[in-house]
């Protein structure tokens, strides 16, 4: 018999029967279709709970490496996948670097070697004195200097010899986000080459108080934390916490979504156990209280109430003494895709407008005055990803990135002078072999033959380094002609657009739509807007754009999307003359934005703020992808998983992001939904919920960002005020930015991931004059 908890008044009886506690309301009121609120269930041993019409969207155990862990204080276990969240993935490369180094065991210790510096951002409740014990071997006559958010604190030697613990006071931990540095020198203070190894930890715990107590301690190690327990005669993978023992998973929670795990007893009978689920900005809430036994009870808890909400679940095994709760297999689930199988796309077309920040738009942004009317009447036609964000700010790195599906830091076209590589494959030559036509028609310089970009292409053409005109109207009518030529057979056409790009110069009737003045003398000249923002992005400025001159400047580049989306229109209605629109996939969006002074600049490739990198992302086939708006951070980079799967082609190996061909089946994807950005190797990014943003700088400054309250990032938010959401960043992009292989950046143990080769294009005069035409006189 399975219990279902409606009434609060009946708890107490129910205790004793169900061995749970709960509520409807617990679980939250918001819809999520069949997957709608269901009251707290508790399954009778040996039977389960009905999970029809759902599946797993994370898996809670394969990433218990994610989550924190407190028992008599918080621990950080090093020689194991747990680190990574603490160490943000050992970014380092420089001598103001972290410089962690490789992971190690010595017996049944695992540790994690440090050179001179070792960064650590922990995550505390409370606010006051604590000690970290670190438990460490260093070489002889090491000494460690720690601070503590910046602050210096007196330094002592290390232990050598054997590991032991080192107690570091701190005097003064704050509430949310902390960031300890652990410096270690030798006995003179002199400071370490890079690469050099001071030290290994074994594990860091941060204890409230100004002592430790007394007495033994089993810590919560990895290994001993994912367990197969057996009960009786039933056997199941586990998270095994001992009394006393919280494990704090941060997740983003999809509408409709359930938790679901097995619990019971080892070791112990009837021992407390509850679930806590805290939202930014919300008391926490008890959604589950109940006892574990000595045989494994299914339970479901729902957690609609915080649907779309950043969340962190506690996983509580409570009290002291003997006994562990072994929580099975808990996974997050939400509704299963629809079935049937969907239509194939006999063709696809990919639109990439150069330089369109997501904000022009009348679809993403009501309040634009920019005038679009093809896309506005496209908007209801397919899935419009309102949080989409570009893999890099500018060109080469993220158009590498549609057309592989890696990320930059994988496919290595990141630089001005950079190649992408061979062996990085391309969605045009996974087409080509799967029975495609294949054409791309480019206007920008850096997608060429020059720097890697020809592969898979059965016509190619780029109209910088062709010399020919890029305007829109030649680009779109040679794409068309082609299409024309080649519509008897399944094709797929790459075509990238430059209009909104400097130089900024569209016909006089789309000037006059957002300024008519005709007695304007100021320095913008439409030709050569190119070299004025160059000029004006250098520091000091070369030359002062005044208010009336940025008023310039911006009505030439809204004309100029304006006067594409007209010829965008004329290509449409070609494509429906020649029969093929209904039959094709089309995909839109753009490789970066612009900046018009929203955080003192100018241009693009310069920073890592939403005129930059929020771009558009648009999706239709008709009688497959449904007219709705998603609000999940997403990136273009899922671009050629959603080709294949849509097109009824075999998978790309080795893709670095997945479908999003789940949201047109009316779930959402497995996984976190979140998007990566990053800029050389001074920047990393994520965004979540189409809400909080977190930039690291490579200096390990962090700013964290409410999109929704703050969409233009002017105020910065203290980390400690959103202590949920900046957790959960510095967890999810600290094991991305520390992944082997960021196609299994989830995963705690990793294959080796694509070792692609950097190469570099021989810029001679022709190609740097070609691109100084686009305004790249210095790099993007």
């Amino acid at each position: 018999m399975r219990q279902s908890l409606l009434f609060p008044a009946v708890l107490g009886l129910l205790l004793g029967l169900a061995g749970c506690s709960g509520s409807k309301d617990e679980g939250g009121s918001a819809g999520g279709g069949s997957t709608g609120p269901r009251p707290t269930e508790v399954a009778e041993p040996g039977e389960s709970i009905d999970l029809s019409g759902l599946r797993v969207h994370q898996d809670l155990l394969a990433t218990a490496h994610l989550a924190d862990i407190d028992r008599g204080g918080l621990f950080l276990d090093f020689g194991t996948p747990a680190h990574g969240k603490y160490t943000f993935g050992d970014w380092g490369g420089n001598n103001n670097s972290s410089q962690w180094g490789a992971d190690g065991t010595d017996g049944d210790t695992t540790f994690t070697n440090v050179g001179g510096r070792g960064r650590i951002y922990f995550h505390s409740d409370v606010a006051g004195p604590a000690v970290a014990r670190v438990r460490l071997k260093a070489n002889p006559g090491v000494t460690v200097s720690p601070f503590l958010n910046n602050t210096s604190l007196p330094g002592q030697p290390a232990p050598t010899g054997a590991f032991a613990d080192l107690d570091v006071p701190l005097p003064a931990v704050t509430v949310g986000d902390n960031y300890l540095l652990l410096l270690f020198g030798g006995s003179a203070g002199a400071a370490p080459a890079a690469g050099s190894v001071f030290a290994s930890i074994d594990s860091i715990r941060i204890v409230p108080g100004t002592t430790v107590p007394a007495g033994a301690y089993v810590p919560p190690t990895y290994d001993t934390l994912v367990r197969d327990v057996r009960l009786g005669s039933e056997t199941r993978p586990s998270l095994a916490l001992r009394r006393g023992t919280r494990l704090s998973h941060y997740v983003h929670v999809p509408a409709g979504a359930k938790l679901v795990f097995g619990l019971g007893a080892d070791g112990g009978n009837d021992l407390p156990f509850k679930v806590i689920a805290s939202a930014e900005g919300k008391a926490a809430r008890d959604v589950f209280t109940g006892r574990a036994g000595g045989a494994f009870r299914d339970v479901l808890v729902d957690l609609s109430g915080f649907a779309d909400e950043v969340v962190r679940l506690d996983f509580v095994a409570e009290g002291d003494g003997a006994g562990t709760v072994a929580v099975a297999k808990p996974a997050l689930y939400v509704a299963a895709p629809r079935e049937g199988r969907l239509r194939m796309a006999r063709n696809v077309v990919v639109l990439l407008i150069d330089t369109l920040r997501a904000d022009r738009l009348h679809a993403w942004n009501p309040r634009t005055r920019v005038r679009t009317p093809t896309m506005d009447a496209l908007a209801g036609e397919g899935t419009l990803f309102e949080n989409a964000h570009a893999t890099e700010n500018w060109t080469k790195p993220t158009v590498g990135s549609v057309l592989t599906g890696l990320y930059p830091r994988t496919h290595r076209a990141r630089a001005t002078e950079s190649v992408l590589p061979s062996s990085a494959l391309m969605i045009s030559e996974h087409l080509k072999s799967n029975g495609f036509r294949t054409a791309s028609f480019v206007a920008n310089g850096y997608i060429s033959e020059r720097f890697g970009f020809r592969q898979g292409w059965d016509y190619h053409t780029n109209y910088i380094r062709e010399n020919k005109g890029t305007d829109a109207e030649i680009v779109f009518r040679e794409a068309g002609d082609w299409i024309e030529q080649n519509k008897g057979q399944r094709f797929f056409t790459y075509i990238h657009t430059i209009d909104p790009h400097v130089p900024y110069d569209p016909p006089a009737e789309y000037l006059r739509m957002y300024d008519a003045r005709t007695d304007y003398t100021g320095v913008v000249q439409p030709r050569s807007t190119a070299e004025l923002l160059e000029q004006a992005k250098r520091r000091p400025p070369g030359v002062q754009i005044t208010a009336s001159d940025q008023q310039r400047l911006e009505a030439l580049h809204d004309g100029e999307i304006t006067q594409h989306d007209a010829v965008f229109g004329r290509f449409l209605e070609r494509l429906k003359a020649l029969g093929v629109w209904e039959d094709t996939l089309f995909i839109l969006t753009a490789d970066h934005g612009e900046e018009f002074r929203d955080h003192d600049s100018w241009g693009h490739g310069h920073s890592v703020y939403e005129e930059l990198l929020h771009v558009p992302l648009y999706v239709r086939l008709p009688g497959v992808v449904p007219g709705q708006r998603v609000r999940d951070s997403v990136s273009p980079i899922h671009i050629p998983a959603t080709i294949t799967e849509l097109a009824g082609v075999p998978a790309m190996p080795r893709l670095e992001a997945g479908s999003l061909v789940d949201y047109f089946r009316g779930t959402v994807p497995v996984g976190p939904r979140v998007a990566f950005s990053d800029w050389t190797d001074d920047r990393r990014v994520i965004t979540v919920a189409g809400r909080y943003k977190l930039i690291v700088r490579g200096n390990f400054t962090s700013t964290l960002f409410d999109l929704v309250e703050d969409p233009g990032e002017k105020t910065p938010l203290e980390l400690a005020s959103r202590p949920i959401a900046s957790r959960f960043c510095r967890i999810y992009l600290g094991v991305w930015n520390g992944a082997r292989n960021r196609a299994q950046w989830l995963d705690a143990v990793q294959e080796a991931g694509q070792q692609l080769q950097a190469q570099d294009a021989v810029m001679d005069a022709e190609t740097q004059a070609q691109l100084r035409a686009l305004g790249y006189a210095n790099g993007p």
